[in-house]
């Protein structure tokens, strides 16, 4: 069993070790180590290497994933992308402690890339790792029109270099030829005397260099002082890297490159890019908000599941169980789980996850979204976050149990709890807000701009105290930018439906086990006594109708449940941003609340879920003094 519970498929023979990881393998056998930048098409790579016995498990004492495999007698291990061996988040952590154990390494480079992807390379070089360089994407290089001389790469970097196209299976088998003559590069001439100075009071060249370069968890393995290299060491590697791009990579440039890199260079400006940022994102909504939640969804949800799929169902069941029943209204009642489970699920979860996933693969396929994730930088930083934290914050708006998902994205543990709760407290999901506007465009303009003020300083003030308190620092925003071009609707499709069901495949089961509990609380009267507990508070503190009490508990089903049923009730304007707000940080649904306990642990959800509590209740009642 892997250390998380995961069970590891074996073959016989003895122990391969791979880091802290193992794989049931002779003691002689080889570590093949695939790195590379992210998106750089490793996994295609370990695809093609791997064979039957394929283990994929989080890696111990993390949440990050890694696959590795028997290949042959010896063991393929995949890691996580990264920009260069170090410690700034958790998945440079992992890699860095693969790649030390590593044997042998694949570096899987971007062709269209290299002055960004050499400098991993080059720190692989410096480590004295015997190397393959497999140089992938030479399509998109040539559809560039970038010509690169391989042979002089390989001259100049020391290593073999293997031009691929992984998706089309091009150069994989010259990559797995030329694993025999795998061999150290051609080392910065300023680093030898360095390198074997701290080689003697370490005992491992890769170590060394990471001791040189200031990693504190290494050279605290070997009880010495982190080096106080790194910058010097950095901007000579960087150096390195430029000149070698310089002689061997040469580019034809045209009208519509110039275009498309004055473009690139637009969007990133605060004066232009935010507000072309603002179009995009009233695009995003008229898409998401209000053509798929409303639309899309009224067809999929009302007419298809709650008119053809749900009288179907409780046709076949009601025969054989009674709706009446305790187990007929499990199954078949309000919130039963063959009814409004899979209603939710299939006819509203579902086409708002794959929109949110099509609009995000646009964004993305298009060049746009590290754009994005480096114009908000500097403010994400001010709340704890970097740049990165703008895929799940934008993704909350459509849907916050996929959202919470996707802070895995994150580089550190801390930025991942942040994000997750502003995510729970501060951001309304795509079917919450569709009934949230039709109320807000009845009370008019001045509350709108109360409403989305009121919870804009909630996000920040919550991003604010969160990053001050917790321990740690935000980790740097080191993203790609790739050259802006118009998305290619092959790579959209594809990364939309892939995404889009390894969502539904993880949120499905602990829907489920939600609906079931709510079922199991309306069977046995405590729904009910939970709405009529509320009651005073509602009255009282809110300043709100008894009845809105029943809306908060239906709130903890489905969120947009909670803001409909407001919609039927006679409140004022006043009332009616009180309510709002309160249903806007009140705790999320139970697919959410599922998503969050398996995300964070019992450790980290139970407070952000009860702070939801405090949070709603505490600023709506204090709102409601003000206004009502």
């Amino acid at each position: 069993m892997a250390s998380n519970g995961t069970t590891i498929k074996t073959t016989h023979g003895g122990h391969c070790h791979s880091g802290t990881l193992a794989l049931d393998l002779p003691k002689d056998c080889e570590k093949i180590v695939l790195v590379g930048n992210p998106n750089v098409g490793k996994s295609v790579f370990f695809n093609y290497f791997s064979g039957l016995y394929v283990d994929v498990s989080n890696y111990p004492g993390t949440t990050i994933e890694i696959s590795q495999a028997r290949y042959g007698d010896n063991a393929i291990i995949d890691t996580p992308g990264i920009y260069g061996v170090s410690s700034f988040n958790d998945e440079e952590k992992v890699a860095r402690d693969i790649i030390l154990s590593a044997d042998k390494v694949v570096n899987v480079v971007d062709a269209v890339h290299l002055e960004r992807d050499l400098f991993l390379t080059l720190q692989l070089i410096d480590m004295g790792l015997p190397l393959v360089v497999a140089l992938n994407f030479m399509d998109e290089a040539e559809e560039q029109r970038l010509k690169i001389d391989v042979d002089l790469l390989s001259d100049l970097l020391g290593v073999p270099v293997v031009p691929t196209i992984a998706v089309k299976k091009a150069g994989l088998a010259e990559v797995e030829k030329a694993l025999s003559e795998a061999r150290e590069g051609r080392q910065d001439p300023f680093l030898h005397k360095k390198l074997h100075e701290m080689l003697s009071r370490v005992g491992s060249q890769p170590e060394a260099l990471m001791v040189l370069e200031g990693d504190p968890y290494v050279a605290a393995r070997h009880g010495v002082s982190p080096g106080l290299d790194r910058e010097e060491i950095y901007v000579r590697r960087r150096e390195r890297v430029n000149d070698i791009v310089s002689h061997v990579v040469i580019q034809e440039v045209t009208v519509s490159d110039t275009i498309r890199q004055k473009l690139g260079k637009l969007v990133l400006s605060p004066v232009a890019g935010l507000p072309i940022l603002a179009l995009i994102l009233y695009g995003l909504y008229e898409f998401v908000g209000v053509f798929v939640a409303q639309i899309v969804v009224g067809i999929t949800e009302k007419t298809i599941m709650q008119g053809h799929w749900e009288p179907f169902i409780r046709s076949v069941i009601e025969p054989i169980v009674s709706q009446k029943t305790s187990i007929g209204t499990i199954l078949i009642g309000e919130f039963g789980i063959l009814t409004m489970t899979v209603t939710y699920l299939l006819g509203l979860l579902l086409p708002l996850v794959l929109a949110f996933y099509l609009a995000l693969a646009v964004m993305e396929d298009s060049g746009y979204l590290p754009r994005l994730a480096t114009l908000v930088d500097r403010m994400l930083s001010s709340i704890g976050l970097n740049g990165r934290a703008v895929v799940p914050l934008i993704l909350g708006f459509g849907c916050v149990t996929m959202a919470t998902i996707t802070t895995r994205l994150l580089g550190t543990e801390r930025e991942k709890t942040i994000a997750t709760a502003i995510l729970q407290w501060a951001i309304p999901c795509s079917a919450q807000l569709a009934v949230i506007t039709v109320l807000l465009a009845a009370i008019g303009g001045p509350y709108i701009l109360l409403y989305a003020g009121f919870i804009f300083l909630v996000l920040v003030a919550v991003g604010t105290i969160l990053s001050k308190s917790l321990p740690g620092e935000s980790s740097p925003l080191l993203i790609d930018l790739p050259p802006l071009r118009l998305p290619r609707l092959g790579n959209v499709i594809r990364k939309a439906f892939t995404r889009a069901y390894g969502f539904m495949k993880e949120a499905t089961p602990w829907f489920f086990v939600g609906a079931l509990v709510v079922s199991v609380m309306q069977v046995t009267g405590m729904l009910n006594a939970w709405a009529n507990l509320w009651a005073p508070v509602t009255t009282g503190w809110l300043k709100l109708p008894k009845e809105a009490a029943t809306a908060f508990v239906m709130g903890l089903v489905r969120r947009d449940f909670g803001a409909a049923g407001l919609y039927a009730m006679h409140l004022t304007a006043a009332q009616t941003v009180v309510a709002l707000v309160t249903i806007t940080l009140f705790v999320p649904c139970i697919a959410s609340l599922m998503i969050l306990f398996k995300e964070r642990g019992l450790k980290q959800a139970i407070p952000i879920w009860l702070g939801s509590w405090v949070l709603a209740f505490g600023l709506g009642g204090i709102l409601a003094q003000i206004l009502i």
